[in-house]
């Protein structure tokens, strides 16, 4: 079978591979749809953290049920499925207590073992949802949706808060789209007025910032001074990171979404005078696959609009550099197999 290797950073090389063996508890899946993520992009250009080459990438898969065994889940050959690609072990700390999506030996498909940039792979069945009723592009953007999920999740928002959420990126996106599920009042800010006009038209967010016009006083004046109660950022910047914690109303949380190579440092007293609370969050439960899952199903996010860009597999290699560049204005990337 075909697959693709990220041999060394900014090398990608199409190759032919033994298929897959099916053990118990697993199930082999035919990829159909690799949704490209920032992770992807990141390990392309050598700025991954917790990264090793050679590795094949790719982790928002969704895909058919090609072989399997006997399952309590009721999956059979043919179904469709999503991949949660988060691998945890079940038995540390974070697993017993339900946390899942930061088990201390986390394992991530396309990031810290091989993924799916190939025609097959093999999948434990507990790591699969059935996706009836969607389409393969929708199974497929399940898992960067789901990253924002839980992230609102986590912020245990209420309905009517103002929150602000910095970067337009996918993950961005998804945070603002469910924050506004959850009946909150968003605001988006990022350097990108392309970006921002794409915040208004499918996140339906209330209010835009340009990160470089003096966002602080145009946030002061969006909330009568007295900024947004909840502030994540998915930038994976640390300069941006840093900043942020001046955006949070006093008694306010500021929850780290994206991931940076860096150490952040901030000033204690502006931390303490605001008693502010600081949650990072990372990667996501079933719960909330199965959530977006709903949400998805039930027509309240368009996944139409937010994939803007195609290739076959095939062709990906020919695409993959133009995707990093701003000039190519892409939302999501989608392969098809």
């Amino acid at each position: 079978m075909k697959g693709i290797v990220c041999e060394q950073i900014g090398q990608l090389k199409l190759v032919e591979m033994d298929p897959p063996s099916l053990a118990e508890g697993e199930a082999i899946i035919r990829i159909k749809r690799i949704g490209i993520c920032g992770t992807d992009l990141h390990a392309y250009k050598g700025n991954q953290p917790f990264f090793t080459y050679p590795r094949i990438l790719g982790h928002e898969l969704a895909g058919i049920v090609e072989e399997i065994g006997a399952n309590g889940d009721g999956l059979k050959k043919g179904d469709q499925v999503c991949v949660i690609p988060y691998m945890h072990c079940g038995r540390c700390i974070a697993c017993r207590n339900g946390k899942t999506n930061c088990c201390t030996g986390m394992k991530v498909i396309g990031v810290h073992s091989d993924g799916g940039f190939r025609e097959m792979i093999t999948v434990p069945v507990s790591h699969l949802i059935k996706t009836e009723g969607l389409t393969l592009d929708e199974t497929a953007v399940l898992e960067p949706l789901s990253i924002g999920a839980h992230a609102v999740r986590r912020s245990e928002l209420r309905r009517d808060e103002t929150v602000l959420v910095i970067g337009a990126g996918p993950i961005g996106l998804g945070v603002m789209a469910f924050a506004k599920y959850n009946g909150a009042r968003v605001i988006a800010m990022d350097i990108n007025d392309e970006r921002l006009d794409f915040c208004r038209q499918w996140a339906k967010v209330d209010h835009t910032v340009h990160a470089l016009q003096e966002p602080g006083q145009r946030l002061a004046a969006l909330t009568d001074g007295d900024y947004p109660t909840v502030v994540f950022d998915a930038t994976g910047n640390a300069r941006s990171m840093t900043e942020s914690f001046h955006y949070v109303a006093h008694g306010g949380k500021l929850i780290y979404v994206g991931l940076v190579k860096a150490d952040i440092a901030f000033h204690d007293p502006e931390f303490h005078k605001r008693e502010l609370t600081l949650l990072g969050s990372r990667n996501a439960t079933p719960e909330d696959f199965n959530h977006v899952l709903e949400a998805v199903r039930g027509g309240r996010i368009d996944v139409g609009s937010f994939i803007t860009h195609r290739a076959p597999f095939d062709e990906m290699i020919g695409h993959f550099d133009s995707w990093l560049k701003p000039e190519s204005k892409v939302i999501k990337a989608m392969v098809e197999i």
